[in-house]
């Protein structure tokens, strides 16, 4: 019962705050209430959040699904490769690596080194420079994901593999890779709501309206001195849809994937 209530206070209500406001004209939204709008014009708010700075919200939903695919393809393909050699190899540089891997969940990224870095490789305000940051950003969290998930699959399967044939790519590829799905649709749906809703680092690394990516529409309604509340929330309930129904769909597969490599088969 708490637990049900929590959820309620925590999550409910201020998703129906958003809703509520989304639909309230200029006047009624200033207000900041729980209040239902009085006449909603929720297609109204809409139309004029889409058509804002020439479509720019269609450019950002394009560029943010563009970024979160192939954030999402380089870090299942590498991060799974690393996963899998970390689990099985064991010498002198391994526990090198592992050191490698906590380093990076614990030391923050740098922007300044970061942006100076991609500016000499010219990759600085380009979509490609940013995907690299997403994924080696994600990187560490998805090999201990991938390593942990690793060890409840047994060793057999790759001798028996080799026994067969099968080189190191074709193991791994038509073996191994097919055997992580459980961890991998975990990994997909948690990714793909952080960089989906990714707001800094877009910000600094990757400024331009043209490379504007849906967080940062928020812009477009709020200043220093004037604030449309009422577009504003609608665009966050806009650019709130997509990943809320891509967790809510996947829930049970996110809690099997976290859990399913915890205890060794």
């Amino acid at each position: 019962m708490l637990g049900v209530l929590f959820t309620i206070v925590v999550f409910w209500i201020p998703f129906y705050f958003i809703i509520a406001n989304a639909g309230k004209s200029v006047k009624e939204a200033s207000l900041l209430n729980l209040k239902w709008p009085k006449v909603p014009q929720f297609w109204e708010n809409m139309k004029i959040v889409f058509q804002a700075r020439d479509y720019m919200l269609l450019r950002a939903f394009l560029n943010s699904s563009v970024l979160t695919v192939a954030s999402i393809i380089l870090l299942v393909i590498l991060c799974a490769m690393a996963g899998y050699v970390l689990q099985r190899r064991s010498d002198r540089l391994t526990p090198v690596f592992n050191f490698l891997i906590l380093a990076g969940l614990i030391i923050p990224p740098a922007i300044v080194p970061t942006i100076w870095v991609m500016d000499g490789l010219g990759l600085f305000k380009k979509l490609i420079g940013l995907i690299m940051v997403e994924v080696a950003l994600g990187f560490p969290f998805t090999v201990m994901l991938y390593k942990g998930f690793m060890s409840s699959i047994p060793r057999e399967i790759d001798e028996a593999a080799v026994i067969d044939g099968c080189g190191g790519f074709r193991l791994f590829f038509r073996i191994i890779l097919p055997l992580l799905q459980p961890v991998t649709a975990t990994i997909v749906v948690l990714s793909s709501v952080t960089i989906f809703n990714d707001f800094t680092n877009p910000l600094y690394f990757l400024p331009g309206s043209k490379n504007a990516t849906v967080q940062l529409t928020l812009y477009n309604f709020q200043s220093q001195f004037v604030t449309q509340y009422n577009l504003l929330f609608t665009n966050i309930l806009l650019i709130t849809i997509p990943p809320l129904i891509l967790f809510l769909i996947f829930n049970r597969r996110i809690v099997a994937g976290m859990t399913a490599g915890s205890v060794k088969g």
